[in-house]
């Protein structure tokens, strides 16, 4: 028995390897290069619109817009796609980067996040004004529609490619094995932290409170997910705000609990961020494995340039791109400035990063060091938050991948509706993969997936600018126009 669970670690650990290569390969300079890259070229092309424009983008988020065609509302289109990117990454994600990239991992999210909202706003601009809505009012959109009707049918070939990575994202990334495998092991360190009660399964040893925290989960999933996008808006429409609001009210009282220490923390990233900390000779290669962290993870949650979030914005009814691509370019705000940097800032301040711990344990550490409560309230709460993010977040996914396949499938049903069940037999699994293995395999999608997003942004910034202006100069002539 020794020897077969000898020979499993190892394979494991050979499969890790190669994983890592790709990984490495994927995440190179070259494609954090193209990602900043195109982020600052949308941001001068646009005159940094984010900022200027930051305060209107945040009133149309909650004020939907009367008339247009499409399925569900623009905050509702907004909800699904936040319910997306809300997830394990502003937790584990954070934690993960700030642990190997050091603090100053923190400071190049900010910066991804900058630029990544001009990048942002041009994917739910393009997503709008491309998208197809049939005489039903199902509204089909994204980087696969704009990549194929925005840069001519000979690039459809491209438009293809996005989807296939769309969907391996949602089933093999993102979606599934990431979040079931941060609930997993959130519920896990809370009820069964020393593993007493286990059971063997494919030959490995877990904690029953795994397998149990994994079938409620899948359960929960099927019954959303195999209503359709209504129902996953409604849903998101509810959770998303809801959660997002306890998280950020806990992650301010640790703040007010340790304010005497926010300055120091701050001081600590800026210095990890620059390498100032760093051995002689080793200045520069922390920076690049903070920088590559920082931003590979910042997109992994805010998503910006992966050109997932356009998916849910082409569904919203509005007849106005920019007015969507506004709204879109909240959830990077939301989702990045407010929410990472919140448990950025808790992560380093207790000191919990580190701890020698890995995922979620260092969150869940930094709230026993930082919550005015016990260690078993502190790990309560962020288990149920991480559990609400992670389920949102299997949900926003599941309708990413499904226009993804409908796009690539012509508009089969049947192929979609197996899709689902599929779809739930991996948050099924999820629970067994092992945490390494689970980034490293999201983050190689996260990258093959941002490439040919990435190459029509870049083809069609003259669209976006124009489109830009044309509803500004309207804005001008008639205030009152929404």
């Amino acid at each position: 028995m020794n020897l077969n669970l000898l020979a499993q670690a190892t394979v494991l650990d050979n499969i890790g390897a190669v994983l890592k290569k790709i990984d490495d390969f994927v995440w190179g300079i070259p494609l954090i290069v193209l990602i900043l890259a195109g982020g600052l070229f949308l941001t001068a092309r646009l005159g940094f619109l984010q900022i200027r424009h930051l305060p209107k983008a945040l009133r149309f988020m909650v004020k939907n817009e009367e008339g247009g065609s499409g399925e569900v509302s623009s905050f509702g289109a907004l909800c699904t796609a936040m319910s997306a990117t809300i997830g394990t990454g502003n937790i584990v994600g954070v934690a993960t980067a700030l642990v190997t990239g050091g603090p100053g991992a923190l400071f190049w999210m900010w910066i991804a996040a900058l630029f990544g909202m001009a990048t942002k706003y041009s994917e739910g601009l393009l997503a709008v004004k491309y998208r197809v809505v049939d005489e039903n009012g199902h509204a089909l959109g994204g980087p696969f529609y704009y990549i194929e009707r925005g840069m001519g049918k000979r690039w459809k070939w491209l438009a293809k490619v996005f989807a296939f990575f769309g969907m391996c994202v949602g089933l093999f990334g993102i979606g599934t094995f990431t979040q079931v495998n941060g609930v997993a092991d959130a519920v896990k360190n809370f009820f069964d932290p020393e593993t007493q009660w286990t059971v063997s399964i494919f030959g490995m040893e877990y904690s029953w409170t795994v397998v149990i925290a994994g079938l409620i989960l899948t359960f929960c999933v099927a019954l959303v997910v195999i209503g359709g996008i209504k129902r996953i808006a409604n849903v998101s429409q509810v959770v998303v705000p809801f959660m997002a609001i306890v998280y950020v009210i806990f992650c301010l009282v640790v703040m007010v609990c340790n304010f005497k220490e926010i300055p120091g923390a701050l001081v600590t990233i800026f210095e990890s961020a620059f390498g100032l900390k760093a051995v002689a000779g080793g200045a520069l290669g922390s920076i690049m494995v903070a920088m590559q962290m920082g931003i590979a993870r910042g997109i992994f949650s805010n998503e910006a340039g992966l050109g997932s979030a356009p998916i849910a914005a082409a569904a919203a009814k509005t007849k106005e791109p920019v007015r969507q691509g506004l709204v879109s370019m909240t959830g990077t705000f939301i989702d990045t400035i407010v929410i990472c940097t919140l448990t950025g800032l808790t992560i380093v301040l207790t000191g919990a990063y580190q701890s020698g711990l890995e995922g979620v344990a260092v969150t869940t550490k930094a709230f026993q060091e930082g919550l005015p409560f016990s260690p078993t309230v502190a790990s309560f709460i962020l288990m149920v938050c991480l559990v609400f993010f992670a389920f949102t977040t299997i949900l926003g996914w599941d309708y990413y991948s499904e226009r993804c396949l409908e796009y690539l499938s012509g508009g089969n049903q049947k192929l979609v509706l197996g899709f689902r069940w599929l779809y739930i037999l991996c948050v099924f699994i999820g629970p067994y993969m092992t945490i390494s293995a689970v980034w490293t395999i999201a983050d190689i999608f996260n990258g093959l997936m941002a490439l040919p997003n990435l190459v029509a942004l870049f083809a069609l910034n003259g669209v976006i600018v124009a489109e830009t202006k044309k509803y500004f100069d309207r804005q001008k002539e008639s205030p009152l126009q929404k």
